[in-house]
């Protein structure tokens, strides 16, 4: 197992900045997630960390070393693409060892390493098949594996999921992250996915024009959003968000709409008042909303039903708050129609309240 240090990180392609500044320490046996949208530069600080591209300015530590100049080789790292990359000639055995006898690893050695590998990946079976011979899931294990076989302490992955069917991610989340669990190795991973980041990460990286927006653990990620960014593109579907003022500074707080109606927000966290007359955006899950009244301390607010979206094991209503679209999470047999007028409740203390033009958590 090693650390992972980024310090300063600058990387530019021309005259295109694409990160700046950038610091992330990844301590030894943490998995560690990079999220964000296409473009926001998590694959690119992954091949900064891997050696395949040149950075301006900072530097990269791995295990106390730094090897910001160091070859990819060099620096003790595995790392598994979004394309599997087999050698289509090989076997799913000699793609694993290929490697290792290029770098001329004993005999005795090899055997023992795919041995290991192909039992934690259930891929013993397939040793003598061609990728030809492979399913998707199947070739992604073996490239997962050709990785695994170089017994270095710090595993890289370039969203190596996303090419594969829906069942198939699913599945292959879980051997990660059981993989994880067994080797106890430090691991990076860059995807799109939020499920993914969620289900698989020890602490979150979200990723937004090359900035990390908020490094923390999933649950603080999806609880207590530190802006608005990081509130909207975690979660599915996204977090509401309901524009007006804030007003009852010296007393009750409250959201005021427009037309002058008010959501109360007593109970809710502000790190300090905000001053009144404030623009800002109250932010609600769609599960932490309900249109049952849940005992004292709810707040309220009217619902103009507009869709009923079924999910199977839920459902989901849609509906107009003034001018803005929300989303609530229903069960599967309540009974509601489009036109339908509904009271909707929720408890501040869970919700989320961000300023209109910085867009940070108050």
């Amino acid at each position: 197992m090693a650390s992972v240090s980024i310090k300063k990180l600058g990387v530019s392609f021309g005259s295109l900045r694409v990160l700046r500044d950038l610091d992330l320490d990844v301590d030894q046996g943490e998995f560690v997630v990079l999220l964000g949208p296409s473009g926001c530069g998590k694959s690119t600080l992954l091949n900064a960390i891997a050696g395949l591209l040149d950075v301006d300015a900072g530097q990269v530590w791995i295990g106390g070393k730094n090897v910001t100049w160091e070859e990819p080789k060099d620096r003790g790292i595995g790392m598994v693409f979004q394309s599997y990359a087999l050698y289509p000639r090989m076997t799913a055995e000699g793609n694993l060892t290929f490697g290792l006898r290029v770098a001329r690893v004993p005999k005795d050695e090899i055997a023992r390493r795919v041995e290991r590998t192909s039992e934690l990946l259930q891929i013993k079976p397939l040793l003598g098949r061609r990728p030809s011979q492979l399913s998707g899931g199947q070739r992604q294990r073996v490239a997962i594996g050709r990785a695994l076989v170089r017994d270095v302490d710090v595993f890289l992955f370039d969203e190596p999921l996303s090419n594969l069917d829906a069942k198939l991610r699913t599945e292959l989340r879980v051997e990660l992250k059981k993989l994880h669990n067994q080797l106890g190795s430090t691991m990076i991973y860059v995807t799109h996915d939020q499920i993914e980041a969620l289900t698989l990460a020890d602490r979150i990286a979200v990723m937004h024009a090359g900035v990390i927006q908020q490094l923390a653990t999933p649950k603080e990620i999806y609880r207590r959003p530190l802006n608005r960014f990081v509130a909207g593109f975690v979660g599915s579907p996204s977090m509401n968000f309901i524009e007006g003022k804030l007003v009852g500074s010296n007393g009750a707080p409250a959201l005021q709409l427009g037309g002058g109606f008010e959501i109360g927000l007593t109970g809710y966290g502000f790190e300090r008042m905000p001053g009144e007359g404030r623009p800002a955006a109250l932010g609600v899950r769609p599960e932490q909303i309900t249109l049952h009244p849940n005992g004292g301390g709810a707040s309220t607010f009217a619902v103009n039903v507009s869709l009923i979206d079924p999910m199977g094991a839920d459902s989901l209503l849609w509906g107009a708050v003034g001018t803005d679209t929300v989303s609530v999470r229903i069960g599967p047999d309540d009974e509601f129609s489009p036109g339908d007028t509904v009271t909707a409740h929720f408890l501040p203390e869970h919700a989320s309240v961000f300023d209109a033009e910085t867009g940070a958590r108050l």
